[in-house]
């Protein structure tokens, strides 16, 4: 089952170590993130996945020595693609307009 939100061990490329403390490099289909052990196979969202907490991530790894690129390139088989249900979208304008004709 896809989470949608969360980080899964299976999301998750490498170990990276910055300034004594340790993160975990993982890839969504936004790109790559760094997030921390806790944050593993929860059913809660991880904030390290919100596009506030990317910035800066790809300038933190290349000075880690790192190529963000390559990594991305390599690891594309690990984005986790949603199914999504197969019910049709409602336009909530049309639907609006249904409502009051019924009435």
């Amino acid at each position: 089952m896809t989470n949608r939100f969360g980080t899964t061990t299976d999301m998750v490329i490498q170990p990276v170590e910055e300034g004594g403390v340790s993160y975990l490099l993982a890839i969504d289909s936004q790109g790559l993130y760094l997030t921390t052990k806790n944050r593993l196979d929860t059913q809660l969202a991880d904030p390290n996945r919100y596009s506030g907490a990317r910035q800066g991530v790809l300038e933190r790894l290349k000075a880690l020595g790192l190529d963000p690129e390559a990594l991305a390139a390599q690891n594309q088989h690990k984005i986790q693609v949603s199914k999504g249900d197969t019910a049709q979208k409602v336009n909530p304008l049309k639907a609006s307009k249904r409502s009051r004709k019924a009435a």
